[in-house]
């Protein structure tokens, strides 16, 4: 497959227009129009619709719109690798820091695009706590971080790879566990007594874990997720997470209850702002790629 037809027809559906994608990528009109038509011909379906108005993709081509994003960032990723590597420059390896399952689907696709794209450059997979949305990276413990909710924090560029509904983890005990199919509000789940973080956790945590306003604690105290679903299932307390926890961490006596009206929140790719290292830039933008195809799927 031809990646100068693909780039430009990626082009097209980002600019809705020929026009505008001919400028953005230094080419004429009609050299554009040529690479869609050719990838329509090899593909023998119609990828965009030219009306009137904005030129939009077909249902054809916009499941092609999300391929070429993901061979388009590995086919840049290969090319400043090679770059790299043949202006001789070695690499410690990249050390992946996960909170948790992380970003769903999403964190295994990413860790496996990368290696694909970078066989030579070994993975280190980090387990990061509750604690450490930026200390990781701050400490220069990690390389890149998987972590949530958003932070906003200096020295810390942040990509959003999911967002998602909110969820309760209670007891099968509890008298909401029966809700679990229907759901519940806030005002039902903010009174229950929320595991404990240790004084350490940044604030944006904090406010996630505990729907912002509500104060009661219990007694046990959580640094993973394990330590959650374990105080839980013994009736020692709530927690509270993203829809996606529920998948990763089936548990007997523990009961995961929709919250319906909980602002969703986000998993996220955190990075040092401007870190010059190839393999940190190759990552992130294979995960960007990949969660733009991928997103929906791992936040449902």
């Amino acid at each position: 497959m031809d990646l100068r037809r693909l780039s430009s027809f990626l082009a097209v559906v980002e600019e809705e227009h020929f026009g505008r994608a001919a400028t953005r990528l230094f080419l004429s009109p009609a050299a554009v129009t040529q690479h869609v038509q050719q990838l329509e011909r090899e593909f023998g379906a119609r990828l965009l619709d030219r009306g009137r108005g904005p030129v939009v993709p077909t249902a054809a081509g916009r499941r092609l719109a999300s391929h070429a994003r993901t061979l388009l960032a590995a086919a840049n990723a290969a090319m400043e690798d090679v770059a790299e590597a043949a202006r001789g420059r070695s690499s410690r390896g990249l050390r992946v820091g996960v909170m948790g399952h992380g970003s769903a689907e999403l964190t295994p696709a990413a860790v496996s695009a990368f290696r694909r794209a970078s066989p030579e450059v070994p993975v280190h997979l980090v387990e990061l706590t509750f604690t450490e949305h930026c200390s990781a990276l701050r400490e220069d413990r990690v390389d890149v971080a998987f972590v949530r909710p958003a932070v906003e924090a200096e020295g810390i560029e942040v990509d959003v790879l999911t967002t998602e509904q909110r969820i309760v983890a209670v007891s099968a005990r509890s008298p909401l566990a029966d809700a679990a199919h229907e759901g519940l509000r806030v005002a039902d789940v903010i009174d229950l007594p929320f595991l404990r973080v240790p004084a350490r956790t940044p604030r944006p945590f904090v406010d996630y874990l505990y729907f912002r306003d509500g104060e009661r604690r219990a007694p046990d105290c959580a640094l993973t997720p394990h330590d959650v679903l374990t105080s839980v299932a013994a009736g020692r307390g709530a927690g509270s997470g993203l829809k996606s926890f529920a998948r990763y961490y089936p548990w007997p006596g523990t009961v995961f209850v929709p919250v319906l009206d909980a602002p969703r929140a986000h998993s996220v790719l955190v990075t040092r702002a401007g870190d010059p290292r190839q393999e940190v830039r190759i990552f992130r933008a294979l995960t960007v790629a990949l969660a733009r195809e991928l997103g929906e799927f791992a936040a449902r």
